[in-house]
C-alpha cells in the first residue's frame, strides 16, 4: 500500500474543474523536495517542441495533458488495477527548456532526468515532441543500452533533415542507436504508415536489426498477436516505452503535428498498452500532443488515458 500522501485528490473532495492541476491530481514533488526519496513513479512534463519540422504546438502538451488528466480516477475500469495504491506516484513538475537553443534544451532535459534516475524514481513523461525522448534516454540508458517498444506512425530513424540537421523529431532513434542508448535488436516499432520520402529509415532499421511492424500488418494480425511479438523482442531486459499520439488515427487524435490516416482507434490505443504487462519497463513517454490542433481537449484526454494505462502496467511490476 502506498503512502497516503501520494494519493490523488478525489473528485468527491474537490470538483475536477477546481484546484491547481497536476498529473492525475497527484501531489507535486519538486526535485529538491525531501519527499522525492519516497516517490517510485514520477510524472514529468517536457514542454518543448524545437525538434518539430512541420506544425508546432507540442510544447503546450504537458499543460493540457495535466488539465485533462483531472478526469482520471483511482481504478482502471478494465483491468481493476489501482496504481496509486500499488506505488507512490507524484508530479515532479516540468523540465525548464530553453526555447531558443535546441542543444541547451537537450542538456537541460538530460540533467533533470539524471537527478530523477539517481533518486531511483521511474519516469513517466508527457511531451513535447519526439526529439524529447533522446535526451531522456541519455539519462535512462546511461549505464547500458535498453530495448524499446515504440508506438508511432513514423520510425523517427532518419539520418538528417534539410541538408544535415541531425536533431529533429524525425531523427531521435537514429541518434539513440548511434550513441549506444538502444539495443536495436530489442527494438520493436509498431504502426508505421503514411507516404514516405524514400526507404532510408527502413533500410537503416533492417541494417541494425530493428523490427518494424507497419500498420497493414498490425491490422491484419490484431493487437494480441502483434504485442506478443513485441514482448518477445523486448525480452527480459530493461525496456523503454515511447508512445507518439500520432500512432492513433487522427479521427480519434487530431491534436498532433504530423497526423497519418489509417491508424488504430482509441480503444486499440489503450489495448496495446495493456499488453505490455510483464515487460521490464524502466521509463515511458507519451509525446506529440499538440493542443492548438484540438482545442476540444479530446486528444489530450486520450493521451492522459494512455498515460494511466502505462502507469498501471508499470505500478504492477514495482
Amino acid at each position: 500500500m502506498s503512502d497516503p500522501f501520494f494519493q490523488p485528490v478525489s473528485g468527491f473532495e474537490l470538483p475536477r474543474f477546481a484546484g491547481i492541476p497536476t498529473f492525475m491530481r497527484l501531489p507535486h514533488v519538486p526535485l529538491d523536495d525531501p519527499r522525492l526519496r519516497d516517490v517510485q513513479i514520477g510524472l514529468i512534463g517536457v514542454p518543448w517542441d524545437s525538434g518539430t519540422t512541420n506544425r508546432p504546438g507540442p510544447r503546450h502538451g504537458p499543460r493540457q495533458l495535466r488539465d485533462l488528466s483531472t478526469m482520471i480516477r483511482a481504478q482502471n475500469g478494465a483491468t481493476g488495477v489501482r496504481p496509486f495504491e500499488a506505488a507512490n506516484c507524484a508530479d515532479l513538475g516540468d523540465v525548464p527548456p530553453n526555447p531558443a537553443d535546441l542543444m541547451d534544451s537537450m542538456e537541460r532535459i538530460t540533467t533533470f532526468y539524471r537527478k530523477v534516475i539517481a533518486a531511483n524514481v521511474l519516469p513517466l513523461t508527457a511531451g513535447g515532441d519526439h526529439l524529447s525522448t533522446l535526451p531522456i534516454l541519455r539519462a535512462v540508458a546511461e549505464k547500458s543500452p535498453v530495448g524499446m517498444i515504440h508506438f508511432d506512425s513514423h520510425t523517427d530513424l532518419f539520418e538528417s533533415y534539410f541538408g544535415g540537421t541531425k536533431y529533429t523529431h524525425g531523427t531521435p532513434f537514429r541518434r539513440a542507436v548511434e550513441e549506444g542508448l538502444l539495443d536495436p535488436k530489442r527494438v520493436c516499432m509498431i504502426g508505421i504508415r503514411g507516404s514516405t520520402y524514400d526507404n532510408e529509415d527502413r533500410d537503416f532499421a533492417d541494417s541494425v536489426g530493428i523490427r518494424v511492424i507497419p500498420i497493414e500488418e498490425f491490422h491484419a494480425r490484431g493487437v494480441a498477436d502483434v504485442m506478443t511479438e513485441a514482448r518477445e523482442i523486448a525480452g527480459e531486459g530493461d525496456t523503454y516505452i515511447s508512445y507518439d499520439i500520432d500512432f492513433v488515427d487522427p479521427a480519434f487524435a487530431p491534436g498532433t503535428g504530423t497526423p497519418e490516416i489509417g491508424g488504430p482507434n482509441s480503444y486499440q490505443a489503450l489495448e496495446v498498452v495493456r499488453h505490455l504487462a510483464g515487460v521490464r519497463i524502466v521509463g515511458a513517454d507519451l509525446v506529440e500532443v499538440s493542443p492548438p490542433f484540438d482545442p476540444s481537449g479530446n486528444t489530450a484526454f486520450l493521451g492522459a488515458s494512455i498515460m494511466l494505462e502505462l502507469l498501471c502496467v508499470i505500478a504492477e511490476t514495482l
